[in-house]
């Protein structure tokens, strides 16, 4: 036991050390590379200069974009993926955020709204919507599988998709907004993106985090998890408020993001084992870390282009499902 702490603890100690480093990389590294200790000194002493202002008006909005929405999706993938008894369930692969996006898609076609403070009240309409009738149907009969909640997941992400593809090509004109939305991106974000975000990021966070050991009570089963004094009915419900508040934010301000919400969670079991609370944790760290890499990732490789973040997660995310997928004991958490 004493081993086992230990090793988590300098796990989330080296998890620190990557999101600083990752950190400091993305308020450094772009198509104008700024030295630290010039990003330092612009950070408490700002001025006229260049520097100054991308990193105050660009970079650092940016990055705390990225924290946030890194968070909300790992924290998210987490929840669900303990709520399902599945370590596929993430919040693209089961539609949510495609279901926020429908809601945004909405709004712009036939509501006029264009601004982030407009979208996120139709993204989290959306994304409780669909989390809603992806548990539903998933959780169909007397014996609900993971399998039952992917295919439940894939048919409500192809109706959505054909939805929105309807409403674009009927509403041309809401097709050129939507589109650099839709990518998945932290460009053109200012720091009132984040201020209008904020609140339901950490309502979601904090009751996330809040939920962290009635889910372990839940993975024994719901017998088992009455008898402990754990309600499923009231966990599973507390539990879609928070992916809805998660992912509505999230897409709202960044657009849908793919993939992070499924190696999150399973690189913070690989550590910590089966034990929620600290899966939380680790998400909480982890999240944005891998986030703000695939975004300065994007930046590099393409340079003095740039990559959206959503198109980098899912190169990499990509691989990892189908690892996944050819797992023999897929079912187990």
């Amino acid at each position: 036991m004493r081993k086992r702490a230990k090793r988590r603890w300098i796990g989330f100690a080296a998890a620190f050390a990557v999101l600083f480093v990752v950190i400091a990389l993305s308020v450094a590294v772009g198509s104008r590379t700024i030295p630290l200790s010039t990003v330092w000194q612009v950070l408490w002493h700002s001025d006229a200069s260049a520097e100054s202002a991308i990193v105050h008006d660009l970079r650092l909005p940016r990055t705390l974009l990225g924290l946030g929405v890194g968070a909300a999706l790992g924290l998210a993938g987490t929840v669900m993926q303990a709520l399902t008894r599945n370590p596929l369930a993430e919040p693209g692969l089961l539609g949510v955020n495609l279901g926020a996006s429908t809601g945004v898609v909405i709004s712009i076609a036939f509501l006029g709204v264009g601004s982030a403070a407009g979208y996120v009240w139709f993204a989290f309409v959306g994304a409780g919507l669909t989390s809603a009738a992806v548990f539903a149907l998933g959780g169909a009969g007397r014996h609900p599988t993971p399998e039952r909640q992917i295919l439940a997941g894939i048919s409500i992400t192809s109706v959505l998709g054909a939805i929105v593809w309807a409403i674009l090509v009927l509403r041309r004109e809401a097709f050129d907004r939507y589109r650099h939305w839709d990518v998945g991106s932290f460009s053109d974000r200012d720091s009132g993106t984040v201020l209008r975000i904020l609140p339901f990021l950490v309502a979601g966070v904090v009751l996330a985090l809040f939920l962290g050991r009635q889910l372990n009570a839940l993975s024994l089963g719901d017998e088992s998890a009455t008898s402990v004094g754990a309600s499923p009915v009231r966990v599973r419900a507390l539990g879609l408020l928070a992916v809805t508040l998660l992912c509505g934010a999230a897409t709202a301000a960044a657009g849908p993001i793919w993939f992070l919400g499924l190696a999150v969670p399973y690189a913070a079991r690989m550590i910590v084992g089966s034990d929620q609370r600290w899966i939380l944790a680790y998400a909480l760290v982890l999240g944005p870390a891998l986030l703000l890499g695939a975004d300065v990732l994007g930046r590099v490789l393409v340079a003095p282009a740039e990559l959206p973040v959503g198109v980098v997660t899912a190169f990499l995310g990509a691989p990892l499902f189908i690892a996944l997928c050819r797992r023999r004991r897929l079912s187990s958490l």
